[in-house]
């Protein structure tokens, strides 16, 4: 039997919320009987599945932050938002974790302010599993921190490594530096400096990780500034989007074509399968004081689903936790480091 879980989940957030939200924390709900769910949102979006089941309460909120708003000043003023809300459950102890599909700077915002970060961290950073060819890959940092110091990219690793240990079972994480050739001489002044910090504090550092690395998974933690990081895991995204939509153009161009493709219909779903995002339904925010998970803003309702799970399974196996005891004895951060 799973130890209980109670995350807080943002019904108003995504592209399709709020009805993609409710379905998708019903799947979770059936799918883990130890998992409690406080349904943050609208009083009359969020009353039917609460009334459906007593380990989903409702938690009615009467704001929202859209995706176009400003997140610092969204975080700032509307106190009674469902992104808020979400996270000051979390921070007063009567949630675990907090699952948001909604405006990721807002995530990142009130989880860093509201939750607050885990003493020693510098910078919390967001990383994603990327279902690379030989196994999976977690990169990090893809977009909470646009602008990086070398020191930075040396505790995303650490968290990296913490994460890919608990939740993937990967006993010694391979890290590597995202960069422009392997050659420790390669780089700009930021990508050497950064690979000098690795080197010397993280011990699975294995070098550094070209593009083509990256998808062949020959690491299991990959490094990068936010921005960088960002860019990267929207190409392959779309690389990945425009290789499946000509492959269906191919397979649907003729007669024999189409029966070539019922022949392999079975492999290409597996094969798209394997390859779906929504597969691990969301990205931890790591370096916060609990479990911070955001959804992509076009999730369906698997994808909020595995999310939530994908909370669940942070929250059991103490991720936040072990992040703060390997960074506590570390100075805190001067403000505005």
């Amino acid at each position: 039997m799973a130890s209980p879980v109670t995350v807080s989940v943002d019904a108003m957030g995504g592209d399709n919320a709020p009805n993609v939200v409710i379905e998708g924390t019903r799947l979770a709900l059936e799918a883990d009987p130890d998992l409690r769910v406080l349904l943050c949102g609208s009083e009359e979006v969020i009353a039917p599945l609460c009334q459906d089941t007593d380990r989903c309460i409702a938690v009615p909120t009467t704001q929202v932050i859209s995706m176009a708003e400003h997140p610092a000043e969204a975080v700032r003023k509307k106190k009674d938002s469902s992104i808020v809300r979400g996270c000051t459950l979390v921070r007063e102890g009567e949630a675990q974790g907090f699952f948001s599909a909604g405006s990721t700077g807002a995530c990142l915002t009130a989880a860093t302010l509201i939750m607050g970060r885990a003493k020693g961290v510098k910078r919390p950073a967001l990383g994603v599993i990327i279902p690379a060819y030989d196994r999976p890959v977690f990169l990090m940092d893809v977009g909470a921190n646009a602008d990086c110091k070398a020191d930075y990219l040396a505790q995303f690793a650490q968290m990296g490594t913490i994460y890919m240990q608990s939740v993937l079972g990967v006993d010694a994480p391979r890290v590597g530096l995202l960069n422009i050739g392997e050659e420790d001489t390669k780089g700009s002044s930021f990508a050497l400096e950064a690979y000098a910090a690795l080197k010397a504090h993280v011990p699975g550092f294995a070098g550094n990780c070209e593009g083509g690395d990256l998808v062949a998974g020959a690491f299991d933690v990959v490094v990068t500034d936010g921005f960088t990081g960002n860019i990267c895991l929207k190409t392959i995204e779309g690389t990945s989007k425009l290789i499946f939509k000509h492959l269906k153009g191919a397979l649907t161009s003729s007669l024999s074509a189409k029966m070539g493709a019922l022949l392999v219909k079975g492999s290409l779903s597996e094969l798209k399968a394997e390859l779906d995002p929504d597969r691990y339904g969301g990205s931890p925010l790591l370096g916060v004081k609990g479990t911070c998970i955001v959804g992509h803003g076009s999730s369906n309702a698997q994808a909020i689903k595995n999310g939530i799970l994908a909370g669940c399974a942070q929250v059991r196996e103490g991720v936040s936790q072990k992040v703060a005891e390997a960074f506590a004895p570390l100075k805190p951060a001067a403000e505005g480091e």
